[in-house]
Protein backbone atom coordinates (compact mmCIF):
# COMPACT_ATOMS: atom_id res chain seq x y z
CA UNK A 1 0.00 0.00 0.00
CA UNK A 2 1.44 3.41 -1.05
CA UNK A 3 1.57 5.99 1.98
CA UNK A 4 -0.15 8.99 1.19
CA UNK A 5 2.37 12.30 1.06
CA UNK A 6 1.79 14.92 3.70
CA UNK A 7 -0.38 17.57 2.45
CA UNK A 8 0.45 21.55 3.59
CA UNK A 9 -1.82 24.33 2.68
CA UNK A 10 -0.26 27.86 2.21
CA UNK A 11 -2.44 30.36 2.46
CA UNK A 12 -0.14 33.86 1.09
CA UNK A 13 -0.70 36.21 -1.62
CA UNK A 14 0.50 34.74 -4.61
CA UNK A 15 4.28 36.44 -4.67
CA UNK A 16 8.01 35.70 -5.56
CA UNK A 17 8.31 34.91 -1.45
CA UNK A 18 5.69 32.70 -1.79
CA UNK A 19 6.75 30.73 -4.92
CA UNK A 20 9.92 30.63 -3.48
CA UNK A 21 8.74 28.83 -0.22
CA UNK A 22 6.67 26.38 -1.87
CA UNK A 23 9.45 25.50 -4.19
CA UNK A 24 11.13 24.93 -0.98
CA UNK A 25 8.65 22.65 0.90
CA UNK A 26 8.21 20.28 -2.26
CA UNK A 27 11.72 19.81 -1.71
CA UNK A 28 10.98 18.25 1.09
CA UNK A 29 8.62 16.01 -0.22
CA UNK A 30 5.71 17.47 0.75
CA UNK A 31 2.80 18.20 -1.52
CA UNK A 32 1.99 22.04 -1.19
CA UNK A 33 -1.50 23.52 -2.61
CA UNK A 34 -1.76 27.61 -2.45
CA UNK A 35 -4.77 29.75 -1.90
CA UNK A 36 -4.42 32.99 -2.06
CA UNK A 37 -7.22 34.28 0.21
CA UNK A 38 -9.97 32.98 2.53
CA UNK A 39 -12.50 31.69 0.12
CA UNK A 40 -9.68 29.81 -1.63
CA UNK A 41 -8.95 28.54 1.92
CA UNK A 42 -11.95 27.16 2.11
CA UNK A 43 -12.61 25.40 -1.29
CA UNK A 44 -8.72 23.94 -0.54
CA UNK A 45 -9.84 22.58 3.10
CA UNK A 46 -13.04 21.04 1.56
CA UNK A 47 -11.57 19.73 -1.24
CA UNK A 48 -7.91 17.93 0.19
CA UNK A 49 -6.66 16.31 3.51
CA UNK A 50 -4.85 19.01 5.00
CA UNK A 51 -1.79 17.93 7.67
CA UNK A 52 -0.43 21.16 7.79
CA UNK A 53 -1.37 24.96 7.32
CA UNK A 54 1.02 27.75 6.69
CA UNK A 55 -0.91 31.32 6.83
CA UNK A 56 -0.99 34.94 7.67
CA UNK A 57 -2.27 35.67 10.98
CA UNK A 58 -4.29 38.69 9.56
CA UNK A 59 -4.16 40.36 6.34
CA UNK A 60 -6.84 42.36 4.19
CA UNK A 61 -7.86 39.20 2.28
CA UNK A 62 -7.16 36.79 5.00
CA UNK A 63 -8.81 35.97 8.21
CA UNK A 64 -5.66 33.18 9.46
CA UNK A 65 -8.58 32.35 12.93
CA UNK A 66 -11.54 31.47 10.69
CA UNK A 67 -8.99 29.58 8.23
CA UNK A 68 -7.97 27.81 11.92
CA UNK A 69 -11.47 26.95 12.73
CA UNK A 70 -12.61 25.44 9.45
CA UNK A 71 -9.00 23.37 9.08
CA UNK A 72 -9.95 21.95 12.55
CA UNK A 73 -13.30 21.38 11.90
CA UNK A 74 -12.25 19.15 8.98
CA UNK A 75 -8.76 17.70 10.21
CA UNK A 76 -8.78 18.14 14.15
CA UNK A 77 -5.29 17.16 14.17
CA UNK A 78 -3.78 19.71 11.92
CA UNK A 79 -0.44 21.34 12.52
CA UNK A 80 -1.02 24.99 11.76
CA UNK A 81 1.79 27.79 11.71
CA UNK A 82 0.95 31.09 11.63
CA UNK A 83 3.25 34.25 10.14
CA UNK A 84 2.79 37.76 11.35
CA UNK A 85 4.51 40.98 10.91
CA UNK A 86 3.86 42.18 13.81
CA UNK A 87 1.72 39.63 16.07
CA UNK A 88 -0.26 41.35 18.54
CA UNK A 89 0.59 39.19 21.02
CA UNK A 90 -3.72 38.95 22.19
CA UNK A 91 -4.13 37.82 18.31
CA UNK A 92 -1.13 35.25 18.95
CA UNK A 93 -2.57 33.53 22.49
CA UNK A 94 -5.87 33.27 20.47
CA UNK A 95 -4.74 31.36 18.02
CA UNK A 96 -2.83 29.43 20.00
CA UNK A 97 -5.70 28.76 22.31
CA UNK A 98 -7.90 27.62 19.25
CA UNK A 99 -5.46 25.15 18.54
CA UNK A 100 -2.63 26.58 16.48
CA UNK A 101 0.85 24.69 16.82
CA UNK A 102 2.84 27.86 16.75
CA UNK A 103 2.66 31.58 15.93
CA UNK A 104 6.03 32.70 13.84
CA UNK A 105 7.52 36.51 13.45
CA UNK A 106 7.76 37.19 9.57
CA UNK A 107 9.66 37.21 7.79
CA UNK A 108 10.47 33.64 9.12
CA UNK A 109 13.08 31.50 7.93
CA UNK A 110 12.86 28.14 5.64
CA UNK A 111 14.75 26.76 8.16
CA UNK A 112 12.68 27.56 11.14
CA UNK A 113 9.53 27.32 9.36
CA UNK A 114 10.86 23.71 8.50
CA UNK A 115 11.47 22.91 12.05
CA UNK A 116 8.33 24.05 13.19
CA UNK A 117 5.94 21.99 10.89
CA UNK A 118 8.90 18.99 11.55
CA UNK A 119 7.97 19.05 14.94
CA UNK A 120 4.49 19.81 14.63
CA UNK A 121 4.18 16.56 12.10
CA UNK A 122 6.09 13.86 14.26
CA UNK A 123 3.71 14.94 17.06
CA UNK A 124 0.92 14.66 15.11
CA UNK A 125 1.71 11.12 13.50
CA UNK A 126 3.13 10.39 17.72
CA UNK A 127 -0.76 10.77 18.31
CA UNK A 128 -2.47 9.20 15.52
CA UNK A 129 -0.36 5.86 16.62
CA UNK A 130 -1.60 6.75 20.29
CA UNK A 131 -5.47 6.84 18.96
CA UNK A 132 -3.92 3.25 16.88
CA UNK A 133 -3.14 2.05 19.79
CA UNK A 134 -5.82 2.81 22.10
CA UNK A 135 -8.52 1.36 19.35
CA UNK A 136 -6.37 -2.10 19.71
CA UNK A 137 -6.25 -1.74 23.57
CA UNK A 138 -10.20 -1.62 23.39
CA UNK A 139 -10.75 -4.12 20.75
CA UNK A 140 -8.21 -6.45 22.98
CA UNK A 141 -9.37 -5.48 26.65
CA UNK A 142 -12.58 -3.10 25.83
CA UNK A 143 -16.30 -3.61 24.38
CA UNK A 144 -14.58 -5.60 21.47
CA UNK A 145 -13.62 -8.20 23.29
CA UNK A 146 -16.91 -9.49 24.31
CA UNK A 147 -17.12 -11.17 20.93
CA UNK A 148 -20.53 -12.50 19.89
CA UNK A 149 -23.98 -11.29 18.58
CA UNK A 150 -26.42 -13.43 21.17
CA UNK A 151 -29.00 -11.70 23.44
CA UNK A 152 -26.70 -12.71 26.21
CA UNK A 153 -23.85 -11.52 25.80
CA UNK A 154 -25.40 -8.25 24.25
CA UNK A 155 -27.12 -8.11 28.13
CA UNK A 156 -23.62 -7.75 28.77
CA UNK A 157 -22.21 -5.26 26.85
CA UNK A 158 -24.97 -3.51 27.63
CA UNK A 159 -24.30 -3.60 31.24
CA UNK A 160 -20.62 -2.84 31.03
CA UNK A 161 -21.17 0.28 29.09
CA UNK A 162 -23.57 1.60 32.09
CA UNK A 163 -21.20 0.76 35.11
CA UNK A 164 -18.21 1.49 33.44
CA UNK A 165 -18.12 5.06 33.46
CA UNK A 166 -19.35 5.24 37.02
CA UNK A 167 -16.97 4.27 40.35
CA UNK A 168 -19.46 1.41 41.49
CA UNK A 169 -18.06 -1.85 42.80
CA UNK A 170 -19.02 -4.61 40.20
CA UNK A 171 -19.52 -8.41 41.05
CA UNK A 172 -18.99 -10.58 37.92
CA UNK A 173 -20.78 -13.87 38.25
CA UNK A 174 -20.38 -17.06 36.10
CA UNK A 175 -19.02 -20.78 35.45
CA UNK A 176 -14.84 -20.90 35.36
CA UNK A 177 -13.53 -19.92 31.52
CA UNK A 178 -16.89 -17.55 30.65
CA UNK A 179 -14.65 -14.70 30.56
CA UNK A 180 -14.94 -12.65 33.61
CA UNK A 181 -11.39 -11.60 33.91
CA UNK A 182 -12.33 -10.12 30.30
CA UNK A 183 -15.32 -8.43 31.61
CA UNK A 184 -13.60 -6.41 34.05
CA UNK A 185 -10.85 -5.40 31.59
CA UNK A 186 -13.69 -4.32 29.72
CA UNK A 187 -15.11 -1.94 32.83
CA UNK A 188 -11.60 -0.46 33.40
CA UNK A 189 -11.48 0.33 29.62
CA UNK A 190 -15.04 1.88 30.01
CA UNK A 191 -13.91 3.92 33.10
CA UNK A 192 -12.28 7.43 33.88
CA UNK A 193 -9.81 5.33 35.34
CA UNK A 194 -8.51 3.29 32.00
CA UNK A 195 -4.80 5.12 31.82
CA UNK A 196 -4.53 4.23 35.31
CA UNK A 197 -3.37 0.51 37.20
CA UNK A 198 -5.71 -2.81 36.22
CA UNK A 199 -3.92 -4.83 39.17
CA UNK A 200 -5.87 -8.98 39.07
CA UNK A 201 -5.24 -11.01 42.44
CA UNK A 202 -6.39 -14.43 41.87
CA UNK A 203 -8.08 -15.25 45.39
CA UNK A 204 -7.89 -18.92 44.92
CA UNK A 205 -3.87 -19.14 43.37
CA UNK A 206 -2.34 -19.76 47.28
CA UNK A 207 -3.08 -20.46 50.57
CA UNK A 208 -4.84 -17.49 52.49
CA UNK A 209 -2.85 -15.35 54.07
CA UNK A 210 -0.29 -15.12 51.37
CA UNK A 211 -3.17 -14.07 49.29
CA UNK A 212 -4.30 -11.50 52.63
CA UNK A 213 -0.59 -10.15 51.81
CA UNK A 214 -0.49 -9.79 48.75
CA UNK A 215 -4.16 -7.62 47.97
CA UNK A 216 -2.88 -5.54 51.72
CA UNK A 217 0.42 -5.84 51.58
CA UNK A 218 1.89 -5.99 54.83
CA UNK A 219 4.65 -4.35 57.70
CA UNK A 220 7.30 -6.06 59.80
CA UNK A 221 9.22 -5.01 62.11
CA UNK A 222 12.72 -4.34 61.58
CA UNK A 223 12.11 -4.55 57.39
CA UNK A 224 10.75 -2.06 54.88
CA UNK A 225 6.77 -2.03 54.62
CA UNK A 226 5.67 -4.30 51.42
CA UNK A 227 2.77 -2.29 48.95
CA UNK A 228 0.21 -4.63 48.52
CA UNK A 229 -2.31 -4.49 45.56
CA UNK A 230 -4.97 -2.33 46.74
CA UNK A 231 -2.10 0.31 47.50
CA UNK A 232 -0.51 -0.06 43.84
CA UNK A 233 -4.12 0.33 42.34
CA UNK A 234 -4.18 3.25 43.58
CA UNK A 235 -5.98 5.38 41.15
CA UNK A 236 -7.06 3.10 39.14
CA UNK A 237 -8.87 -0.85 39.64
CA UNK A 238 -8.36 -3.50 41.34
CA UNK A 239 -10.00 -7.10 40.56
CA UNK A 240 -9.73 -9.76 42.97
CA UNK A 241 -10.94 -13.08 40.87
CA UNK A 242 -12.41 -16.03 43.13
CA UNK A 243 -13.33 -13.99 45.55
CA UNK A 244 -15.20 -16.84 47.68
CA UNK A 245 -12.00 -18.12 48.38
CA UNK A 246 -10.81 -14.78 51.44
CA UNK A 247 -9.89 -15.77 54.59
CA UNK A 248 -12.23 -14.16 57.07
CA UNK A 249 -9.51 -11.73 58.27
CA UNK A 250 -9.32 -10.37 54.63
CA UNK A 251 -13.00 -9.87 54.25
CA UNK A 252 -12.76 -7.92 57.50
CA UNK A 253 -10.26 -5.66 55.70
CA UNK A 254 -11.93 -5.60 52.43
CA UNK A 255 -15.39 -4.54 53.86
CA UNK A 256 -13.04 -1.83 55.31
CA UNK A 257 -11.14 -0.74 52.84
CA UNK A 258 -14.64 -0.31 50.56
CA UNK A 259 -16.71 1.16 53.32
CA UNK A 260 -13.78 3.80 54.56
CA UNK A 261 -11.64 4.31 51.28
CA UNK A 262 -8.34 3.41 52.85
CA UNK A 263 -6.15 -0.01 53.34
CA UNK A 264 -4.69 -1.61 56.63
CA UNK A 265 -1.73 -3.39 55.60
CA UNK A 266 -1.42 -6.88 57.98
CA UNK A 267 0.48 -5.95 60.70
CA UNK A 268 0.13 -2.36 59.58
CA UNK A 269 -0.48 0.87 62.84
CA UNK A 270 -2.41 2.65 60.55
CA UNK A 271 -4.84 3.38 58.06
CA UNK A 272 -3.68 3.73 54.28
CA UNK A 273 -5.67 6.40 52.17
CA UNK A 274 -6.65 4.54 48.29
CA UNK A 275 -8.83 5.63 45.90
CA UNK A 276 -9.42 2.36 44.07
CA UNK A 277 -12.29 1.35 41.89
CA UNK A 278 -12.84 -2.58 43.37
CA UNK A 279 -14.32 -5.25 40.76
CA UNK A 280 -14.83 -8.60 42.02
CA UNK A 281 -16.27 -12.25 40.48
CA UNK A 282 -16.70 -15.46 41.73
CA UNK A 283 -17.90 -19.00 40.33
CA UNK A 284 -19.65 -19.70 43.81
CA UNK A 285 -23.17 -19.53 45.07
CA UNK A 286 -22.38 -16.44 47.09
CA UNK A 287 -25.78 -16.23 49.11
CA UNK A 288 -25.24 -19.76 49.67
CA UNK A 289 -21.55 -19.11 50.65
CA UNK A 290 -23.16 -16.94 53.67
CA UNK A 291 -25.78 -19.26 54.65
CA UNK A 292 -22.77 -21.73 55.41
CA UNK A 293 -20.96 -18.89 57.36
CA UNK A 294 -18.19 -19.10 54.97
CA UNK A 295 -18.75 -15.75 53.58
CA UNK A 296 -19.72 -12.16 55.65
CA UNK A 297 -23.76 -11.20 54.51
CA UNK A 298 -22.56 -7.54 54.80
CA UNK A 299 -19.47 -7.78 52.50
CA UNK A 300 -22.15 -9.44 49.27
CA UNK A 301 -24.45 -6.46 50.33
CA UNK A 302 -21.36 -4.13 49.30
CA UNK A 303 -19.81 -5.65 46.13
CA UNK A 304 -22.95 -7.66 45.26
CA UNK A 305 -24.97 -4.29 44.32
CA UNK A 306 -24.16 -3.93 40.67
CA UNK A 307 -24.02 -8.10 39.43
CA UNK A 308 -22.92 -8.92 35.79
CA UNK A 309 -23.78 -12.47 35.31
CA UNK A 310 -21.80 -14.74 32.24
CA UNK A 311 -23.55 -16.45 30.66
CA UNK A 312 -22.22 -19.73 29.74
CA UNK A 313 -20.72 -20.77 26.16
CA UNK A 314 -23.46 -24.21 25.35
CA UNK A 315 -26.24 -20.85 25.91
CA UNK A 316 -24.45 -18.87 23.05
CA UNK A 317 -23.80 -21.59 20.10
CA UNK A 318 -25.24 -18.90 18.23
CA UNK A 319 -21.56 -17.19 18.74
CA UNK A 320 -19.39 -19.81 18.27
CA UNK A 321 -18.90 -18.47 14.20
CA UNK A 322 -17.46 -15.50 15.49
CA UNK A 323 -15.82 -16.43 18.30
CA UNK A 324 -13.88 -19.15 16.33
CA UNK A 325 -12.90 -16.08 13.68
CA UNK A 326 -11.19 -14.03 16.36
CA UNK A 327 -9.57 -16.57 18.84
CA UNK A 328 -8.05 -17.90 14.95
CA UNK A 329 -7.22 -14.89 13.94
CA UNK A 330 -5.36 -14.17 17.09
CA UNK A 331 -3.72 -17.47 17.54
CA UNK A 332 -2.77 -17.42 14.04
CA UNK A 333 -0.51 -13.94 14.43
CA UNK A 334 0.54 -15.37 18.02
CA UNK A 335 1.74 -18.47 16.55
CA UNK A 336 2.68 -16.99 13.02
CA UNK A 337 0.63 -19.25 11.05
CA UNK A 338 -1.53 -18.83 8.49
CA UNK A 339 -5.37 -20.51 8.82
CA UNK A 340 -8.63 -20.19 6.11
CA UNK A 341 -10.56 -20.75 8.85
CA UNK A 342 -12.78 -24.34 10.28
CA UNK A 343 -14.64 -26.67 7.64
CA UNK A 344 -18.43 -26.78 8.13
CA UNK A 345 -17.92 -30.32 9.90
CA UNK A 346 -15.49 -29.00 12.36
CA UNK A 347 -18.13 -26.45 13.39
CA UNK A 348 -20.73 -28.76 13.23
CA UNK A 349 -18.61 -30.77 15.60
CA UNK A 350 -17.79 -27.42 17.94
CA UNK A 351 -21.15 -26.25 18.33
CA UNK A 352 -22.48 -30.04 19.64
CA UNK A 353 -19.98 -29.78 22.34
CA UNK A 354 -21.16 -28.42 25.63
CA UNK A 355 -17.63 -26.99 26.72
CA UNK A 356 -17.67 -27.45 30.37
CA UNK A 357 -14.46 -25.43 30.36
CA UNK A 358 -16.46 -22.75 28.33
CA UNK A 359 -14.55 -19.60 26.16
CA UNK A 360 -11.01 -20.67 27.38
CA UNK A 361 -11.40 -24.45 26.83
CA UNK A 362 -12.68 -23.41 23.12
CA UNK A 363 -9.80 -21.22 22.58
CA UNK A 364 -7.43 -23.69 23.54
CA UNK A 365 -8.76 -26.30 22.08
CA UNK A 366 -8.58 -24.34 18.61
CA UNK A 367 -5.08 -23.38 19.86
CA UNK A 368 -4.51 -26.99 19.42
CA UNK A 369 -5.71 -27.82 16.52
CA UNK A 370 -3.70 -24.74 15.03
CA UNK A 371 -0.53 -26.14 16.04
CA UNK A 372 -0.83 -29.40 14.43
CA UNK A 373 -2.68 -28.86 11.27
CA UNK A 374 -0.88 -27.94 8.03
CA UNK A 375 -1.34 -24.15 7.60
CA UNK A 376 -3.01 -22.32 4.90
CA UNK A 377 -5.96 -24.10 4.83
CA UNK A 378 -9.23 -24.59 6.55
CA UNK A 379 -8.32 -26.87 10.57
CA UNK A 380 -10.33 -30.08 9.33
CA UNK A 381 -12.19 -32.60 11.47
CA UNK A 382 -9.05 -34.69 11.76
CA UNK A 383 -6.99 -32.03 13.66
CA UNK A 384 -9.88 -32.23 16.34
CA UNK A 385 -8.66 -33.44 19.73
CA UNK A 386 -9.49 -37.00 20.85
CA UNK A 387 -12.77 -36.30 22.83
CA UNK A 388 -14.37 -34.25 20.51
CA UNK A 389 -13.91 -36.50 17.48
CA UNK A 390 -14.86 -39.79 20.07
CA UNK A 391 -18.23 -37.90 20.26
CA UNK A 392 -18.57 -38.60 16.41
CA UNK A 393 -22.08 -39.06 15.79
CA UNK A 394 -23.13 -42.26 13.75
CA UNK A 395 -24.73 -41.46 10.41
CA UNK A 396 -28.68 -41.07 10.92
CA UNK A 397 -31.67 -40.48 9.43
CA UNK A 398 -32.61 -37.03 8.00
CA UNK A 399 -35.81 -35.66 9.54
CA UNK A 400 -38.39 -34.14 6.80
CA UNK A 401 -41.17 -33.03 7.93
CA UNK A 402 -44.62 -33.29 6.44
CA UNK A 403 -45.67 -30.14 4.53
CA UNK A 404 -41.84 -29.47 3.02
CA UNK A 405 -41.34 -29.00 -0.61
CA UNK A 406 -39.39 -31.80 -3.06
CA UNK A 407 -36.94 -28.62 -2.92
CA UNK A 408 -36.55 -27.64 0.94
CA UNK A 409 -35.95 -31.60 1.68
CA UNK A 410 -33.26 -31.99 -1.28
CA UNK A 411 -31.62 -28.53 0.05
CA UNK A 412 -31.46 -29.82 3.81
CA UNK A 413 -30.57 -33.54 2.21
CA UNK A 414 -27.31 -31.63 0.49
CA UNK A 415 -26.46 -29.47 3.57
CA UNK A 416 -26.50 -32.27 6.02
CA UNK A 417 -24.34 -34.64 3.64
CA UNK A 418 -21.85 -31.73 3.09
CA UNK A 419 -21.51 -31.15 6.89
CA UNK A 420 -20.82 -35.32 7.05
CA UNK A 421 -18.17 -35.25 4.41
CA UNK A 422 -16.60 -31.78 5.75
CA UNK A 423 -17.33 -30.04 2.62
CA UNK A 424 -15.70 -32.15 -0.05
CA UNK A 425 -17.75 -32.00 -3.04
CA UNK A 426 -16.97 -34.81 -4.95
CA UNK A 427 -17.50 -37.15 -1.90
CA UNK A 428 -20.77 -35.59 -1.28
CA UNK A 429 -21.83 -36.25 -4.70
CA UNK A 430 -20.87 -39.79 -4.49
CA UNK A 431 -22.86 -40.38 -1.29
CA UNK A 432 -26.23 -38.40 -3.24
CA UNK A 433 -25.29 -40.67 -5.97
CA UNK A 434 -25.18 -38.03 -8.48
CA UNK A 435 -22.30 -36.07 -10.73
CA UNK A 436 -20.28 -33.44 -9.12
CA UNK A 437 -21.62 -31.17 -11.92
CA UNK A 438 -25.45 -31.90 -10.84
CA UNK A 439 -24.62 -31.21 -7.44
CA UNK A 440 -22.42 -27.81 -8.23
CA UNK A 441 -26.06 -27.03 -10.37
CA UNK A 442 -28.09 -27.46 -7.32
CA UNK A 443 -25.08 -25.56 -4.62
CA UNK A 444 -26.07 -22.81 -7.05
CA UNK A 445 -29.74 -23.22 -7.29
CA UNK A 446 -30.21 -23.59 -3.66
CA UNK A 447 -27.97 -20.39 -2.69
CA UNK A 448 -25.45 -23.33 -1.74
CA UNK A 449 -22.20 -22.38 -3.31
Amino acid sequence: MTRRSTTILVVDPDSESTRALIAFLRGQGWSVILAGDHEAAARGIARERIDALVCELRSPRIDGLAVLDLALQRAPSVVAVFVHEHPELPLAIEAMRRGAWDVLPQPASQDQLLATLTRGLEHQRLAQRVVAMEGQLDRRFGIGALTGRSRAIRRVSDSVRRVGPTRATVLIEGEDGTGKSVVARAIHRQSPRREAAFLWVPCGAQDAGAVEAQIFGFEAAGHEPVLGAYEKADGGTLFLDEVEHLSPSAQARLLRALQERNVERVGGQGPIRADVRLIVATESDLAAAVTQQRFRDDLLYRIGMVRITMPPLRERAEDMPLLVERFLRDLAREHHRRVRGVTPGVMERLRAHDWPGNVRELRDTLEAMLVVSPGGRSLELASLPGSLRASEPALGHLQISVGMTVDEAERALIEATLRRVDGRKPEAADMLGIGLRTLYRKLERYGLA
